[in-house]
């Protein structure tokens, strides 16, 4: 019989000399770490070029056209003759938004009549989109608060009453969670979260499928024989603690790369990260256990990928969500994973705070950390009646088992 020790060792040998496992645990996460948030480092989308149909043709319709290219959100591009012309340009790519200036728009603006800008943009990016609309309403009212204060001032009016009287209501703006308004503050975090979960399930996942694939084929091993709770504790021990590396690289020096917010005290961190971790480990387990074949785990998890991200309320409102896929949501470590890192580490919330997600994580790693252990006993229970159907003896060896190619 194996003892402890001679378990933990056998599993962090057999971890080390798998390179698949190791480049999905280690290169996985470097390699996303740079990926990922690439298409984000620029924050927010500026400088959209813009097509102008100018029918008015006036000195304040074309210092209107000055307002809007001089936003950091627009960049006028080209002239259209029509809405007809520029739909065509925007449809050829060479435009993403349309400013349409009416006929007699200065003349309606100097006799107090209401005058329609139109705004148009490519809505199937909505940063895009809501991009342009930001700049054009921007430009145009900057102008109409310019023409009301010039025609207070022409009624006698005094300069600051008539600054101040334009507009009754007055905004200040304060970014809350997200001081710089871009979308590396925004989604970068959580995606991280998944990230390590969807890395975590691969790795451990691919070690219990080959371990399985090799008992199909005949090979014995110490996981056949090995005590089950022994064998999970010392699998945890190894996986587990060697991704406590990915986690501080992803919470530490990323996050300080990326200039992310970061509120949370390491010790209420890491607090929340231990069952996290204990409970993807251990679902990583079950999905290893499951499977014959070292390369469904990772199918499986990577088709999983974008449901989550979804489901998990930060890129899609949760009141959105029907119930029944909420639901099942909150079965996966990462759901409440990310919302509790999210509120712990970005918007300064209290470990109070969160308690529910962490008891939730905790409550999830003792249903896996169960569910592996029955699976784990299942798999060698059917080793041995495959082998007493077929008249054989179980070798028990304490040997290390090399990779195995799927």
């Amino acid at each position: 019989m194996l003892g402890f020790w001679d378990l933990l060792r056998l599993e962090l040998r057999t971890l080390l000399a798998d390179r698949a496992i190791m480049l999905t645990l280690f290169g996985g996460v470097f390699f996303y770490s740079f990926l990922y948030p690439q298409p984000y480092l620029q924050q927010l989308p500026r400088e959209e070029p813009v097509v102008v149909v100018n029918e008015d043709g006036s000195q304040l319709s074309r210092q209107l056209e000055f307002m809007a290219d001089a936003t950091p959100q627009v960049k006028l591009v080209a002239r259209a003759h029509s809405l007809e012309e520029a739909r065509q340009l925007l449809i050829a790519g060479k435009g993403s938004g349309i400013l349409h200036i009416p006929r007699h728009f200065y003349r309606d603006l100097m006799q107090g009549r209401s005058v329609t800008l139109s705004y148009a943009g490519d809505a199937s990016y909505f940063l895009v989109y809501g991009t342009i609309a930001e700049g054009l309403a921007l430009a145009g009212g900057s102008l109409a608060a310019q023409i009301k204060v010039t025609r207070l001032l022409s009624q006698g009016e005094a300069l600051p009453q008539a600054a101040m009287g334009w507009n009754a209501v007055g905004l200040n703006v304060l970014p809350v969670f997200n001081p710089t308004m871009g979308y590396v503050n925004y989604v970068v975090p959580a995606v991280f979260v998944l990230i390590l979960h969807q890395v975590l399930l691969m790795g451990t996942g691919i070690l219990g499928a080959t371990q399985n694939q090799r008992s199909a084929r005949g090979e014995h091993g110490y996981w056949q024989s090995a005590p089950v709770l022994a064998l999970l504790l010392a699998r945890t021990l190894v996986v587990g603690g060697l991704f406590v590396l990915p986690v501080t690289y992803f919470f530490g020096f990323c996050f300080d790369h990326y200039n992310i917010v970061r509120t949370a005290e390491p010790a209420e961190l890491w607090l929340f990260t231990l069952p996290f971790l204990l409970a993807t480990t251990w679902l990583g387990i079950v999905l290893g256990a499951l499977f014959t074949r070292r390369d469904l785990p990772t199918q499986v998890v990577l088709l999983s990928s974008m449901p989550l991200v979804f489901l998990a309320g930060f890129i899609w409102p949760l009141e959105l969500i029907p119930p029944p896929l909420n639901w099942l949501a909150q079965w996966v470590p990462s759901t409440p994973a990310i919302e509790g890192f999210l509120r712990l580490n970005q918007m300064g919330a209290e470990f109070a705070q969160v308690s529910r997600y962490w008891w939730q994580l905790w409550g999830l790693a003792l249903l896996y950390g169960g569910l592996a252990c029955l699976l784990l006993r299942w798999r060698q229970r059917s080793l041995v009646g495959e082998v007493v159907a077929s008249g054989g003896v179980a070798a028990e060896t304490a040997t290390e088992p090399g990779p195995s190619a799927s």
